[in-house]
């Protein structure tokens, strides 16, 4: 059996979404920034897209900037408020320390232009305060940046929370929602959000497209230069098959949504209730403020990327943490940031699950799962250390 579990890192396009590109890839295939009627009716479709993801977060077709993906759209959040901030004398930057490497990157270059970033620490649940933020703030913050769900452990932050406290005192929020968009409820009005970005390759749209809302009074500062596309925020000819697809993925996913999440959480909570019988595991965020689809839990004693090399012999293709970072041997950034020790965050397992994805198939993980973990703490020296007493279960 084939089990696509790793739906954090991409999602497979939808028939919806290659419906609606078709045409963009064929007939519709004038650029729109010409000015003849050929291009001009794909000009059309471009606002009709915009449109529709406007409609799907309750903003303005006007707040709506089209992008290669979460990251450039969470590069030029970002930077802009830097600038805007540091023409007013306020180079100070609120996050955590567990957001994307699409943010913590982008403050690190920061940094080395005189910005001074406050990461706050997140709580054993995965879980930021508002009053961690609250503490955080200082006269001279231009910007607080928190990750709307995290991309790793599936944890919801406050975000209405943090962007109402923003709001009140005059700082500009911005929210990564890559992992949140068209799987959970999105009102950029009533949670008080100034700029967020999403990816559609998280929602069943193609990669390699993506938006950053940004809220009608944000200045925005271009880190693409060229042409004057995207109101001469973004240059660069409009991938315009991939934003229709994404419009109409996003659109599907909104109107689905409920339906979907009630496929989608019974097999979480069947995979957290079977994974957890396993001895010395870990459930890694909290269970409360969570995104419908996420689980991350922890086995002690073993290595994530041996345990995601035999899953993936088992037919099972699911992730130890970002996909970003995959090539990476050092344990999570988001474990370490929730207090992990390293010799359990290495043995991290994330499984993210859809709702193309069946209860047989979860049943197929939970078979396997046990019986791996069991053979490779039977060939580890480690576990046979922390059996025999000669080392501490930490878990």
């Amino acid at each position: 059996m084939f089990v696509y579990a790793d739906n954090a890192a991409t999602t497979s396009v939808s028939k919806t979404a290659l419906d609606a590109m078709i045409p963009y890839l064929t007939e519709k295939y004038g650029n729109p920034s010409s000015l003849y009627a050929f291009a001009q009716d794909v000009k059309e479709g471009l606002e009709e897209a915009r449109a529709t993801i406007a409609k799907c977060i309750n903003a303005s077709p006007k707040e709506i900037y089209f992008t290669s993906g979460g990251s450039e759209a969470d590069n030029q959040a970002i930077v802009s408020a830097a600038k805007v901030g540091a023409r007013k004398g306020r180079k100070h930057i609120i996050s955590t320390k567990f957001e994307h490497h699409a943010v913590l990157h982008t403050l690190k270059k920061l940094e080395k232009e005189g910005f001074e970033v406050t990461l706050l620490d997140v709580h054993a649940d995965g879980v930021v305060t508002v009053e961690d933020v609250k503490n955080a703030i200082r006269e001279d913050t231009c910007l607080v940046t928190v990750m709307f769900a995290n991309n790793e452990i599936g944890t919801v932050q406050p975000v209405t929370e943090i962007g109402a406290l923003c709001r009140e005192k005059g700082i500009p929020f911005h929210t990564d929602a890559v992992q949140a968009a068209g799987h959970m409820p999105i009102d950029v009005e009533a949670m008080n959000i100034d700029m967020l970005a999403m990816s559609g390759h998280k929602f069943h749209a193609p990669k390699g497209v993506g938006v950053l809302y940004a809220k009608k009074n944000m200045p925005l500062f271009n880190i693409i230069e060229g042409g004057g596309q995207e109101r001469g925020k973004r240059a660069g000819t409009e991938n315009m098959a991939g934003i229709v697809a994404m419009a109409a993925a996003l659109k599907e996913s909104c109107e689905h949504m409920e339906e979907n999440n009630a496929r989608i959480i019974p097999m979480r909570d069947r995979l957290f209730a079977e994974l957890s019988k396993i001895p010395h595991s870990k459930i890694n965020g909290s269970l409360e403020h969570h995104v419908p689809g996420t689980v991350n839990m922890c086995f002690e004693g073993i290595e994530g990327e041996s345990l995601l090399l035999m899953l993936d012999m088992n037919g099972i293709c699911a992730s130890s943490g970002s996909a970003c970072t995959s090539g990476s041997l050092d344990p999570s950034h988001v474990l370490l940031s929730l207090g992990l020790p390293h010799e359990v965050a290495h043995g991290s397992l994330r499984l993210s699950i859809g709702e193309y994805n069946t209860m047989e198939e979860i049943d197929h993980i939970i078979e396997c799962v046990p019986k791996i973990v069991a053979k490779l703490r039977d060939m580890s020296p480690v576990w046979d250390e922390l059996e025999t007493g000669k080392r501490k279960h930490l878990i």
